[in-house]
Parts: C-alpha cells; sequence; structure tokens
C-alpha cells in the first residue's frame, strides 16, 4: 500500500521540530540543564532593552539616591562576580512601596520596587533578591520562554495546515498549549534561579545564609495573603523555596568568601 502525502507531510512536520529543537540546544550555566534557545543573544538583548524601556516610561523611577546607590552597587557587584560584564547591566529603583517584587529582563535589566526593600532590610537581603534576578538573565530564561513558546506554535500551524484545522482553532491551540507547558517550565526556572543566585551572591561575597532568612521574612509578610496553589503558579511556595535553599547551602558556601 502506497502512503498517504499526508503522512509524508506529518513526519515532516515532526522532523523540522525535532531538528530545531536539537539545534536549538543550549546549556544552563553552572546547573548544567539543557533548554531550548531559539533566540540568539543579540535578538535577546534587543527584547530586553525595549521592554525595559516601555516599562519604565510608564512607571515612578526612584529619584532617592540612597536607594539607587545600594540597587546599583549590591547588583552591580553580583553581576561582576558572575563573569558576565560583556552585558549591558542597568539596575533601577522603581518607587512603589506596595509593590514586593523585582523583575529582570533579557540582557541584564533589573528593576526593584522600593516596597521589597523594608523585607530585604540590608545590602545581604537585596543581594539574595538582585542574585535570584541576575540569575535569570545569565540563564536566558526569558529567551528560553520565548523559544518554548515558538516551538510549540509552529508545531501546531504546522500539524493544523497539514490535517486541515481551522486556522482560528489552530492558533487557540497554540496559545493554550503554551501556557499550558510554560507554567512547570516557569517553576522550574524560578528554582533554578534561586539555586544560581545563591552561588553568584556567595562569589560576590555575601553570606548566603541571607536568602533564608529573607524567604522566612517573605514568608511572613505573605500570611493571611489570598495566593494561588503551588501547582497552579510560576513561583514555588515560600516553603519550598527555603527547604530547597536549606539543600543548595553547602554548595553555595563552597563559593562564599567574605568580601573585606
Amino acid at each position: 500500500m502506497r502512503p498517504r502525502r499526508g503522512t509524508f507531510v506529518a513526519w515532516g512536520v515532526i522532523w523540522i521540530t525535532l531538528a530545531s529543537a536539537l539545534a536549538g540546544c543550549e546549556t544552563v550555566p553552572l546547573t548544567g540543564r539543557s533548554q531550548l534557545q531559539l533566540v540568539s543573544p543579540a535578538q535577546e538583548v534587543e527584547m530586553g532593552t525595549e521592554a525595559y524601556k516601555e516599562i519604565l516610561g510608564k512607571a515612578n523611577v526612584s529619584k532617592d539616591p540612597a536607594a539607587n546607590a545600594l540597587v546599583t552597587g549590591v547588583g552591580t557587584r553580583i553581576a561582576q562576580a558572575s563573569g558576565r560584564k560583556d552585558l549591558p547591566w542597568e539596575f533601577t529603583v522603581i518607587d512603589d512601596p506596595k509593590t514586593v517584587n523585582a523583575f529582570a529582563l533579557p540582557g541584564g535589566k533589573v528593576a526593584v520596587y522600593t516596597g521589597i526593600l523594608p523585607i530585604t532590610r540590608d545590602e545581604a537581603g537585596l543581594a539574595a533578591v538582585l542574585g535570584h534576578e541576575v540569575s535569570h538573565v545569565l540563564a536566558r530564561h526569558s529567551a528560553e520562554r520565548v523559544s518554548q513558546q515558538l516551538s510549540v506554535q509552529l508545531t501546531v500551524q504546522l500539524a493544523g495546515a497539514v490535517f486541515g484545522i481551522d486556522p482560528q482553532i489552530t492558533k487557540a491551540g497554540a496559545g493554550l498549549l503554551a501556557s499550558g507547558l510554560a507554567l512547570p517550565w516557569g517553576r522550574r526556572q524560578e528554582s533554578e534561579a534561586d539555586h544560581l543566585g545563591l552561588i553568584y551572591m556567595a562569589k560576590a561575597g555575601y553570606d548566603p545564609h541571607a536568602a533564608r532568612d529573607l524567604w522566612l521574612r517573605m514568608a511572613e509578610a505573605s500570611k493571611g495573603q489570598s495566593r494561588p496553589p503551588e501547582f497552579l503558579s510560576t513561583h514555588p511556595s515560600d516553603e519550598t523555596r527555603v527547604k530547597q535553599i536549606e539543600a543548595w547551602m553547602p554548595e553555595a558556601m563552597q563559593y562564599y568568601k567574605p568580601a573585606r
């Protein structure tokens, strides 16, 4: 029996997808985890720079010299300890006392909301936050998420063309698949950033035990607040984070040399 044309095309879709995945496979520093990367470092930096400008253009950027000096100083110290002095690092403070958060964008663009500073308390506590954010950049987590979504959308769209599926259904399916696959990877990326962050803050001369203390304070500060179950969130629970940090502590302490 002669194979149908659709069979050949279907196998072509599979091979194209596999070839793209293999061609774009990279390894995360220190952890050695393999990841899909279909975005070049140059494209990643460009995306991060544009997104950073857009976000800061709408934000209330802090003019407090002390807060800016603190965040820039700690962030720069960790970035230098990471060995990636080639990236266009930039650290900004956003004046928003109600937002307990920080974020990192590709290429070394990092912002810290003033709402998290009372919880970080000191340089070491802030180093735990910035070590985590710097690690997102070094592990290229944003580009990985984009690559995952590109891969899923490409596969679904090609399959839709092969089997004659309505384009709108195909597009919706691609979005759902991308969202579903992104959630577990998001949690893994968050844990990986915690892991790498311990090492980078230790290399920068900050005691990694401060990370454990920070998350205990974060857990205390979040008591009574409504949060989604961990399996529906891209962030591990505070309890999980503390346990993981304690497990990684011996490794991180091997890199720790107190700053003079």
